[in-house]
């Protein structure tokens, strides 16, 4: 919560614009956001992409291979700020349900939705702003412009609230990003952080990383008695102990703090990861 600590922005309406807003924070934190004191990887992404004079963000590009590889999908877990905010509705929404339904084993298409976060990178992070800019000469940053429901809680709902004429500007795209920001918040109280879960593309390209990242979970096969306790505890339904370090995996620690046996490690951990074999059927 520090990246937006620019708390007079939200009382004035307006967005800082000193030099930290070069520096990419590692989560979604959206530059319009009044309190924002850096940028967000995937804007600075897809400006770079839209760039009409073509030049490679190789300075974003850098800064997510490199949190990607110490930390994987922690950021997702401890460091994104709507990443939070999808978790608390989820804890104070619907709790009878909360702990009973599980999307792995009851959601129709889950395998196929997990898909979505890629799909959400491949087409409105990367293609269309290309497209755009090799149609028109000057391209499009289509996920924050379109899409993207933290943009629309942090910054397109706080300057609204602040500036009358901005007001008077809105127009049928923010009321569809409102559209989706609103299936976001009740689905929260339904499922753990389904814009996570199923299409974020920041968390596509750290999950990515979460088999070689620093910051991992290691199982030790000894210990391990295959009990299953941790995976329908996982609030992202990962595969544990079977394949901790899948892409679904935010480090959220879960895991670990249930786990009978304390056989599960989370953390910068040198010893190899031991992933628990699948009895044969």
């Amino acid at each position: 919560m520090l990246g937006n600590a620019n708390l007079p922005g939200f009382i004035t309406g307006t967005i800082y614009q000193g030099s930290l807003k070069q520096i990419c924070l590692p989560g979604l934190n959206c530059y319009s956001c009044p309190g924002a004191l850096g940028a967000c990887p995937l804007g600075g992404l897809q400006n770079g992409l839209a760039d009409p004079l073509w030049r490679i963000p190789l300075y974003v590009l850098g800064f997510l291979m490199l949190i990607g590889i110490l930390l994987g999908r922690f950021v997702c877990g401890w460091l994104c700020p709507f990443g939070w905010f999808q978790e608390l509705l989820h804890r104070i929404g619907w709790p009878s349900r909360r702990n009973k339904w599980r999307p792995t084993a009851d959601l129709p298409l889950h395998r196929l939705l997990l898909h979505g976060k890629t799909v959400m990178l491949a087409v409105l992070v990367v293609s269309v702003p290309l497209m755009m800019r090799w149609l028109t000469g000057y391209g499009i940053p289509a996920f924050c412009t379109y899409f993207c429901p933290s943009g629309t809680l942090m910054a397109g709902i706080p300057l609204l609230l602040a500036n009358s004429q901005l007001r008077e500007l809105t127009g049928w795209v923010f009321s569809w990003k409102m559209s989706v920001l609103l299936a976001v918040i009740l689905l929260s109280l339904w499922i753990n952080r389904p814009f996570c879960r199923y299409l974020c593309p920041l968390g596509a390209i750290y999950g990515w990383m979460n088999r070689f990242s620093f910051y991992r979970i290691t199982v030790d096969e000894n210990l391990c008695t295959r009990c299953g306790i941790c995976t329908r505890h996982c609030p992202m339904s990962a595969p544990i102990p079977f394949d901790g370090n899948d892409s679904s995996c935010i480090r959220c620690g879960e895991c670990v703090q249930v786990c009978p046996q304390n056989a599960i490690v989370c953390g910068f951990s040198r010893q190899a990861v031991q992933p628990v074999k699948k009895k044969a059927e």
